[in-house]
């Protein structure tokens, strides 16, 4: 047996615990039009290349540290089953060293959707649970125009969305969506994102 392989576990998604308090449901809802388009095998496919990456904590729960998104958007296509690999097993820890080995590692980011931290225990308990955060959306888009390349960075995309929350107001993101996202190109060229994962620093097409 190769070794090297990840070891692959078969979860019920439903199951699965988020690491993180929201997401862009606008991304959700993308994801979720991009399986409806799948056949069968590929569905298949997708499942087997997207698995989640998790800890276990205490009490034997996994808590998944990526794919938040197209968990979510799995469940609600009624998909039951998933993917996972364990990264580590931390089910001896009590929970307030879980939570401090889980910080240390970058595997949490406990910040609601005004990007204010709160303490672990507002996690949602299921991915249903995950609170919309339209900013994160807004993020999630602008990577894919081209506003900022995909990077490593753990919860790249929310630092994106908090740079962008104090420099877009709410009302424009939710009134004209395109709108935001056109002038979140022009901010994410500028030297004020330079501290920023992916930065680019140069401005794509409309």
């Amino acid at each position: 047996m190769n070794r090297t392989q990840p070891q692959l576990i078969s979860v019920k998604i439903e199951k699965l615990h988020p690491t993180q308090i929201t997401v862009g449901k606008e991304e959700v809802a993308l994801k979720r039009k991009e399986w409806s388009k799948l056949s069968k095998k590929a569905r298949d496919t997708s499942l087997h290349q997207h698995w989640f990456p998790a800890v276990t904590g205490p009490d034997g729960k996994h808590y998944i540290v990526d794919h938040h998104h197209f968990g979510l958007a799995l469940l609600e296509e009624e998909v039951k089953t998933g993917w996972l690999l364990l990264l580590k097993d931390l089910s001896s820890l009590n929970p307030a060293n879980f939570w401090t080995v889980m910080d240390h590692h970058q595997w949490v980011h406990p910040y609601d959707n005004d990007g204010i931290r709160r303490d672990f225990a507002a996690l949602p308990a299921r991915l249903e649970s995950l609170q919309d955060d339209p900013y994160r959306s807004l993020a999630g888009e602008l990577r894919r125009a081209g506003g900022y390349a995909k990077d490593v960075t753990p919860f790249s995309e929310f630092l994106w969305a908090d740079f962008l929350r104090s420099r877009i107001s709410i009302g424009s993101v939710q009134k004209d969506f395109a709108k935001a996202l056109v002038k979140a190109k022009k901010l994410a060229a500028t030297q004020d994102a330079h501290y920023l994962p992916g930065w680019s620093g140069v401005i794509t097409p409309a």
